[in-house]
């Protein structure tokens, strides 16, 4: 049975902090971490610099297909409970903040195998969780490294083109600083389960129905249980509704193994 998610539009979570500085992991970083078929994850591709993108939705040609993001990471239940879900079925995007390895590293192989079976992507969403604007271009950079590096390092990928700016909080300076990394595609979202704090289930589930539909790219957080204690529910109407849950690189066509 398929599993799938939803929401309303909603903000991250806050967690500002001076990253050190931390050496990314070479091009050639490969893992062998097999998916339960035995599929080794590709290796790992440089950066590809390019024009940046800000993507809000799916592309016109998405059909019943929508993308679940799940950002952050404050909670450990709800990163495992969501790791549960992508073993039944269910196709998501990660966006992590390293600074919450705690809660992600105890799922590191599980994820790795889910990635190699093209079930869950990764997406870099910084390591601290500052909002961009106020911040220097050096410090962007070292955002977005430093969490690259422990993405490849935890996860065996990376997270190139994807890049969710916290907040949302982007400008033109952002997203060029991003693009010579090699993250091209700012993504942001057009629903939201608005669960970057805590919501009673009735609240969150009025915010499924209203924002459920083909083509959206849904903004949800693994900061809060809800949602994970409310799938078998928002399962139903994700059948009801005749909609798919993919990866972003499902949904737009692009690949770890290109980067």
């Amino acid at each position: 049975m398929t599993l799938v998610a939803l929401g309303i539009a909603a903000a991250a979570l806050v967690a500002c902090g001076s990253p050190d500085r931390v050496e990314q992991p070479p091009p050639s970083a490969t893992s062998d971490a097999p998916d339960p078929a035995g599929r080794p994850l590709p290796p790992i591709p440089p950066p590809r610099p390019g024009d940046p993108q800000v993507v809000r939705k799916g592309p016109a040609e998405a059909g019943n297909r929508f993308a679940l993001t799940i950002d952050d990471g404050t909670c450990k239940e709800c990163v495992g409970g969501y790791v549960a879900l992508a073993e039944k079925g269910l196709h998501l995007t990660f966006c992590p903040n390293g600074q919450y390895h705690a809660n992600w590293e105890p799922f590191a192989e599980r994820i790795r195998k889910l990635e190699a079976a093209g079930v869950i992507q990764l997406c870099n969403h910084t390591y601290s969780h500052p909002n961009l604007l106020k911040l220097s271009d050096e410090e962007i950079g070292k955002e977005i490294e430093r969490n690259e590096a422990w993405i490849q390092k935890t996860f065996g990928v990376t997270a190139r083109p994807w890049l969710r700016p916290p907040f949302g909080n982007r400008d033109a300076r952002v997203d060029r600083i991003a693009a010579k990394h090699g993250y091209t595609r700012m993504v942001l979202w057009n629903g939201s389960f608005g669960d970057s704090g805590k919501l009673a289930p009735d609240v969150l589930y009025a915010e499924v129905e209203k924002w459920l539909r083909p083509g959206s790219i849904i903004l949800a957080h693994a900061n809060f249980p809800t949602a994970i204690h409310e799938f078998d529910r928002i399962q139903a109407l994700i059948n009801q509704r005749g909609l798919r849950p993919v990866t972003l690189d499902e949904l737009f066509g692009t690949s770890r193994a290109d980067g």
